[in-house]
């Protein structure tokens, strides 16, 4: 069986994170908004949780204790009636960067010209991992433009207990989130990567935690891209760039300290490079992502050659007389002795 490398079809990822990647702040702020509570508030809250829940002998998650927050708010009153709806709704108000959603069509163009000019079928894919919400991703416009959203999900009427037990329907009541349902920090980031990868989000019956051949996974870590805001995304920066794919810091524009912060970044070889989040075609960092495109396109054609001349047998050829000749050696008549010459015609 010849290897996969020879196949002329090949998926290359592009991984975005969302807040201050993809949007300049933070999703939830038009949520903030629309309910009339003082978002500086409500982070200064969040940051304080970790250290007074320390001091009851809890320990919670940084990322994710935020949450919670939200779903206490909508308990004691100043959310009440938060609906994943409502979430959905609110994300079509999320500010994105410059050049955001056009970048993820440019990028997939660009892929497929470079395929080719290779001869190679070069699909790119657009994925977003968030510690933020799902459904306002999905709400807002960039969902329309990538092949996967992974994020914080909300189950609004949780199944009661005995349910199974249970004939009659639950009655229609009014919605409001509850409970987590999917809660994702940035360790828990790396297992999308991995589904990605193998193609669990592709074909559900590849369990993420399963054995599977580097050449027989569906996106080589090789062949991805992560695109992320800084130091929590650490943990993604180096899966990635271990299985020998890039990853790319960015920062805002006029925001000298998360320069600084990303540049700390490319000299500890955390990331491959950082910009500005600014994804128009005529700036820095789309220039930097198409030669990334580029660089694995070229290596797949290289790879693919190298296993060709490796896997595939060389046909049969004529033998020559003389070492390095590149005369044919001529045939035999193997009913004439040899050295004999054939009888010329007579000329009378």
């Amino acid at each position: 069986m010849l290897s996969q490398d020879i196949r002329t079809h090949h998926t290359l990822a592009c991984i975005w994170d969302f807040d201050k990647t993809l949007t300049p702040g933070y999703m939830q702020t038009p949520l903030f908004t629309e309910y009339g509570i003082d978002e500086a508030m409500f982070w200064t809250e969040v940051n304080r949780l970790p250290e007074i829940y320390a001091r009851q002998g809890i320990h919670v998650s940084k990322d994710t204790v935020y949450l919670n927050h939200l779903l206490s708010y909508v308990k004691n009153g100043p959310l009440k009636g938060l609906s994943n709806k409502k979430l959905r709704e609110l994300g079509a108000l999320v500010p994105l960067c410059p050049g955001v959603p056009e970048v993820f069509d440019k990028l997939r163009d660009y892929a497929k010209k470079i395929g080719e000019e290779y001869n190679l079928d070069i699909d790119l894919e657009h994925y977003i991992v968030s510690t933020g919400l799902a459904e306002m991703i999905r709400g807002s416009a960039v969902a329309a433009h990538v092949d996967g959203i992974y994020g914080c999900e909300f189950i609004e009427q949780p199944l009661p207990p005995h349910y199974t037990e249970q004939d009659e329907l639950a009655l229609d009541l009014p919605s409001e989130i509850s409970q987590i349902g999917v809660m994702v920090d940035n360790t828990i980031k790396t297992r999308f990567i991995f589904e990605i990868n193998k193609g669990s989000n592709k074909n559900p019956e590849i369990d993420v935690n399963a054995v599977v051949r580097a050449r027989d996974r569906r996106v080589p870590f090789e062949n991805m891209v992560y695109i992320a805001d800084g130091p929590s995304d650490v943990p993604v920066f180096s899966v990635v760039r271990k299985g020998g794919g890039f990853a790319y810091a960015v920062y805002s524009e006029n925001k000298r300290a998360e320069r600084r912060q990303n540049d700390t970044l490319q000299e500890s070889k955390r990331v491959n490079g950082y910009g500005p989040n600014d994804y128009r075609d005529t700036q820095f960092t789309f220039d930097w992502l198409c030669m990334r495109i580029e660089d694995m396109v070229a290596r797949i054609d290289k790879a693919r050659n190298f296993a060709v001349e490796a896997n595939v047998a060389q046909p049969p050829r004529h033998l020559h007389d003389r070492p390095g000749s590149s005369v044919p050696a001529p045939s035999v008549n193997p009913l004439e002795e040899p050295g004999a010459s054939p009888e010329q015609p007579s000329l009378l």
